[in-house]
């Protein structure tokens, strides 16, 4: 039975073109041990393909609202002004929840009111993570905060996001700019900035697929997600220290793929560094 006294949530879900994905993450959702949710999927598709799995029976609210004007920053904040409930989090369309997550989360949140937001980890089918991913819990920084978030394993008091306000509309996927990405990261820092309490707790894990890209595309994507870094480094003003070691990062793994004979690998960290460099500059 649900525990009355856990806080309920908000979930966030911005959807265009996925639908069986969409499905398997409600899927998910509907699986959950705490209940106290409701999903407000905010739809920018420009037809009603979404239709036939909105319209399921499923056991707990759905709301759909439109975001004609595509982008990723904007669907969000599209919901930002229906959050009714104590916790909010931004799942993508095609990730899926283990059936604990929820009740973990809210008796976290219970434990300790001090608590503004909380952090997980991302793993793919198999329960596997990206290298890059830190294994340490930790309280966040703006120093540290760089390989212990992703928007969809982000938790939040709702009254953070009236303090913080909306997301930048300049980055996320959709946006018109170069440094289409890295809107989560934005926001935590200036969450941080207004004296928020961020946990990261890598134990809890949401399940993403880890999806195989042709070599152009992984260029394309370290120019992308390098530009959005920049961008965030040059508009939060982080020192020169900082700076220079997220353009040496880069360059060692460049070196590292090259003494491996990767070029594929080297193309990718010399499209980031390329990307932090442009962002950078804007």
């Amino acid at each position: 039975m649900d525990d009355p006294r856990l806080p309920d949530f908000d979930l966030v879900v911005a959807t265009v073109d996925r639908v069986a994905e969409l499905e398997r993450l409600l899927e998910s959702l509907e699986r959950q041990r705490h209940r106290a949710f409701r999903v407000l999927v905010v739809d920018q598709n420009h037809d009603d393909r979404l239709e036939p799995v909105l319209e399921r029976p499923w056991t707990y609210e759905v709301t759909k609202l439109r975001s004609a004007e595509r982008g990723l920053s904007r669907a969000r904040n599209a919901a930002l002004g229906l959050l009714g409930a104590e916790l909010v989090a931004f799942p993508d369309d095609d990730c899926v929840f283990p059936e604990d997550l929820l009740e973990r989360v809210a008796r976290r949140f219970r434990g300790q009111p001090e608590l503004d937001a909380l952090t997980g980890r991302a793993v793919d089918e198999h329960g596997n993570s990206s290298s890059s991913w830190a294994r340490d819990a930790a309280v966040l920084t703006r120093d540290n905060l760089w390989n212990r978030a992703i928007s969809f394993t982000i938790f939040m008091r709702t009254a953070l996001v009236d303090r913080v306000g909306t997301f930048d509309e300049a980055l996320g996927l959709g946006a018109a700019e170069a440094w289409s990405s890295g809107e989560e990261i934005d926001y935590l820092v200036r969450a941080l900035d207004a004296g928020a309490r961020i946990e990261y707790d890598p134990a809890l894990v949401v399940t993403h697929p880890d999806t195989r890209v042709s070599p152009t595309t992984l260029t394309s994507l370290g120019n992308r997600d390098g530009a959005s870094v920049g961008y965030i480094l040059r508009k939060h003003r982080y020192p020169k220290r900082t700076v220079g070691r997220m353009l040496i990062r880069p360059i060692g793994g460049a070196l590292v793929a090259l003494a491996r004979r990767d070029r594929t690998e080297a193309r990718f960290h010399l499209s980031t560094l390329r990307g932090r460099l442009l962002g950078y500059r804007s």
